[in-house]
């Protein structure tokens, strides 16, 4: 009788932000964000308000497990074995029960990244932490290869270039010359420029590479979302552009978050409200480009990277 080999189970492990998926669930979704830090009366009602204006809750875990559904089914399109999972730094899942979960499966090699293209110790960086010490307290043992930036991924661009020319084409047409275009990424703490993260450079980078594949000449880049603390966070902010835009005559304002993949608080609030409000007091029409989501662009990009990684770990293997 002739053995068959054991079957091979290759784990790819999509890392998101979270989101409360109620008013309810707001209070202590931001005290998973302040890592029990207590916070004012005051910001938990300002968040709370926010996501009721955009639906009560978020969307992202909705998005995410698109995403994971949609690369599971171009991964496995040419006979391969994957399966796909979602965990979450902040909210459920997190990251620590669905990687019970992959061990419970038998995935034998895993692959992990982070939805956020740039790399950053205080972002992408945490959600790799948080991976550590689910593995430690699981005794992991499958191997595991990091992804730690996938910023300047041409496929990812390809997805990013897709939208803007959408976004250029539907601009209402003034017969004025064509709207100037803002990059846009979250902000972080502007201590992390000493530190040398590699953040600022990464999200610069991938507006940059943006603006050449849609042949843009003149475009800005701002930060946006900063936190609420008293120390400094990286700027420019978008309303400190948008004003700068307003004084030199610009009346029509393209906003392109390229820090982010899908649609969540910071884009649906941030930008299609507070900075729509903002933009309107300016004299200036706003519009921004559509979110990637579950785009089949962005999901070519994400396989990519799965079969650039698979067999051939990243130094990070095995945090």
């Amino acid at each position: 009788m002739t053995n068959q080999a054991t079957e091979t189970i290759s784990g790819v492990l999509l890392l998101a932000h979270g989101g409360p998926d109620s008013l309810e669930d707001v209070e202590p979704f931001l005290t998973n964000i302040r890592g029990g830090r207590p916070f004012p009366r005051e910001l938990l009602e300002e968040v709370r308000e926010r996501y009721r204006i955009i639906g009560g809750r978020s969307p992202l875990l909705e998005i995410s497990r698109r995403q994971a559904l949609a690369l599971e089914r171009e991964l496995n399109a040419d006979g391969g074995r994957f399966r796909v999972y979602v965990g979450m730094r902040n909210w459920r899942p997190f990251i620590r029960d669905t990687m019970r979960e992959i061990e419970q499966d038998g995935v034998t090699r895993l692959v992990a990244l982070c939805l956020a293209p740039q790399n950053s110790r205080k972002s992408v960086g945490l959600y790799f932490q948080h991976m550590k010490n689910a593995q430690e307290q699981l005794g992991w043992s499958t191997p595991t290869a990091l992804i730690e930036s996938w910023h300047l991924e041409p496929l990812l661009i390809e997805a990013f270039t897709e939208k803007m020319r959408e976004a250029l084409a539907g601009f209402p047409d003034d017969g004025s010359a064509p709207p100037s275009v803002v990059f846009t990424a979250h902000s972080l703490p502007e201590k992390v420029l000493a530190e040398g993260d590699p953040y600022d450079g990464e999200v610069r980078g991938t507006a940059a590479a943006v603006a050449e594949r849609c042949g843009l000449k003149n475009w800005r880049f701002a930060y946006q979302s900063q936190g609420a603390t008293a120390e400094p966070w990286l700027g420019p902010t978008v309303e400190a552009v948008l004003e700068e835009l307003a004084r030199e005559g610009s009346r029509r304002v393209l906003i392109a978050p390229i820090g982010f993949v899908a649609d969540h608080v910071e884009i649906l609030y941030d930008i299609d409200i507070a900075f729509q409000r903002f933009a309107e007091n300016q004299g200036i029409t706003l519009r921004r480009t559509a979110s990637l989501n579950d785009s089949p662009a962005l999901i070519r990009a994400l396989a990519a990277l799965v079969h650039r990684h698979l067999h051939a770990p990243s130094k990070s293997e095995n945090p």
